[in-house]
């Protein structure tokens, strides 16, 4: 179902996600009545027991009306399990869509978002605050209904046993109404603030946590418990600010229940004095009390289901209204049989509209085969460049093609699809080292998944770990050695087997002799297709068709190693520089 987020209000966005389920959402409210329906009978089946059925002897007829009231109870039971656990199941499938809808959209964002966005704020988006959104879609049209149902029956019924003292009790339930409806105003607005707190908290934690060992290496455990503490107690002070609001409401709503009944007695006493009321009315509406006070409970509970309900709703919309700021264009074609031809033609860039510019007007011509390295000092923009290429960013000005067609006119999936990518920054999933490789292409064979990890030289290493590809990498590979992890995300690319290679600093966590080796592999799946080095390793790219020197967003030299060493410029500066560390 298309959701309109950005015109649709929130209940509409809300209720649109009941219709998929609709069978079990109207189970849950058919019991619902029959429920309501049970607990308005017993008052009044009492009342008629003490005016007719006892008074005239009629013993056999009471005895079975009760039996009938039990058999009904039993039945209200039954009831209330399927209310619980269909129910209940009707809100998780509610969630699930919800959750299933805001990761889908989170997968449409730019890179340029994630970089913003902590990843703890997201994950309490996507898990904790999902949960008010489950009780609510549960718990309230069912406790809404219920207790309406109850109310207006118990109410019209009343009436027709003594409208004077019904009056009374419907002069009370505004002003119940009044109570919760400015209570709710305060507890909507702590709800909201624990959330945003415990958005952060989340966040902190995450981030400590993929920290550990870099706070142990440098032994600032007690930093990290100073600053989780002050994220602790930012969450102990939103937590009280909201309890006090829930326990102001709660006190007033136990007043109000508590002497509801001794209003109703002391008004049903005063008109039995009178002679308008007889004592056997009485006691039905102090029956029908006791049978007010659990609606009254549980709009006073659906209240602040609803300020949580609608808190988690808000933030979940508020996400669903960012707009990718990358989009393929309606008329957005299929990349198809590249050839491999890249030009970038003067392309600038900043990371922000306001931002000072990484990239001035570069020009880049690459031959379909051919292999460009760009090298330069750290900060000169030579990731920048290379991740525009698969159009993780848009440029600012000028143009970016592959084979003649501008990247914003083909689809992003079809672009990536061709252009195989090995990172400085390795991230491996938590799972297997099979199913790490086999993400270049999830179709693989295992016998396929084998043969890149061969040519990636990591074949070897896999086999000699006890469990062998099923191997478990751990967080982000933190059981692997770094070596290791950058050859399983060589071992990818290899599987995936793209017209378009872009090695960012591919080989930089590999010892000299395993890197000779990866070059070698690099020689062959370069051959005939069209491949981008980003190096600091100046060694590594001697062997590149042409060499782009970048500094400070610009392109200062180009030429082949030799060509650039015989003009004692950037990048022999740069080579000199490194050999005489060596």
């Amino acid at each position: 179902m298309k959701r309109d987020f950005k015109n649709w209000g929130l209940f509409r966005i809300f209720f649109s996600y009941f219709k998929p389920h609709m069978g079990l959402f109207l189970l849950d409210m058919a019991c619902a009545l029959l429920i309501a329906l049970v607990d308005l009978a017993f008052p009044y089946v009492s009342r008629i027991c003490l005016y007719e059925l006892i008074p005239g002897n009629v013993y056999g007829a009471f005895f079975a009306v009760m039996a009938a009231m039990v058999l009904a109870y039993i039945l209200r039971g039954f009831l209330q399990f399927v209310v619980t656990y269909w129910g209940h199941g009707f809100g998780v499938l509610v969630e699930a869509d919800i959750r299933c809808d805001l990761f889908s959209h989170l997968q449409t964002l730019p890179v340029s978002f994630f970089d913003k966005n902590r990843t703890g704020h997201l994950m309490s988006r996507l898990t904790s605050e999902l949960f008010d959104i489950t009780e609510l879609a549960h718990h309230g049209p069912e406790d809404l209904f219920i207790s309406s149902v109850t109310l207006i029956g118990a109410i019209a019924i009343l009436f027709t046993v003594q409208w004077q003292l019904a009056l009374v009790m419907l002069i009370l339930i505004p002003i119940f109404a009044v109570i919760v409806c400015f209570n709710r105003i305060r507890l909507r607005d702590t709800s909201r603030a624990v959330k945003r707190v415990t958005a952060s908290i989340n966040a902190d934690i995450e981030s400590s946590l993929s920290g550990m060992r870099t706070a142990k290496a440098f032994a600032n455990e007690e930093a990290e418990q100073e600053k989780f503490d002050r994220a602790n107690d930012r969450f102990r002070g939103s937590k009280k600010a909201q309890y006090k609001a829930m326990g102001i409401f709660q006190g007033s709503l136990e007043l109000f229940t508590s002497v509801m009944p001794v209003i109703v007695i002391a008004c049903g006493g005063f008109l039995i004095m009178r002679g308008r009321m007889d004592y056997r009315d009485l006691v039905t509406f102090t029956l029908y009390t006791a049978t007010f006070i659990n609606p009254m409970k549980k709009i006073a509970a659906l209240s602040e289901m609803l300020v949580n309900g609608t808190a988690g709703l808000s933030r979940f919309v508020e996400l669903m209204r960012v707009e990718p700021e990358l989009e393929d264009k309606p008329d957005a074609v299929e990349l198809k049989n590249v050839k491999g031809r890249i030009d970038v033609n003067d392309v600038s860039f900043a990371y922000e509209r306001d931002d000072t510019e990484v990239l001035h007007h570069v020009s880049i011509h690459v031959a379909p085969g051919e292999t460009v390295a760009v090298v330069g000092p750290s900060g000169g923009g030579k990731t920048t460049l290379c991740s525009l290429i698969p159009r993780f960013y848009d440029v600012s000005s000028g143009s970016i093609t592959v084979d003649g067609i501008d990247v914003r006119d083909v689809t992003q999936k079809s672009l990536r699809r061709n252009i195989g990518v090995v990172q400085q920054d390795v991230f491996l999933f938590a799972d297997s080292i099979m199913n790490n490789i086999r993400y270049g292409r999830p179709d693989a064979t295992d016998d396929e998944v084998a043969e890149a990890a061969k040519r990636a030289e990591i074949y070897d290493d896999i086999m000699e770990m006890p469990q062998g590809f099923d191997t478990y990498v751990g967080e982000r590979g933190v059981l692997l050695s770094g070596g290791q992890k950058q050859r399983i995300s060589i071992a990818r690319i290899f599987l995936k087997n793209p017209p378009v290679l872009i090695l960012d600093e591919a080989t930089s966590a590999l010892d000299s002799v395993t890197e000779a080796k990866i070059q070698r592999a690099f020689d062959e799946l370069a051959r005939g297709r069209t491949t981008l080095i980003i190096a600091h390793r100046l060694s590594t790219v001697r062997a590149a068709d042409r060499i782009l020197v970048i500094r400070d967003g610009s392109i200062t030299e180009e030429g082949s190693h030799s060509d650039l060493l015989a003009l004692n410029g950037d990048y022999a500066n740069l080579y000199n520089t490194q050999n005489l560390h060596m």
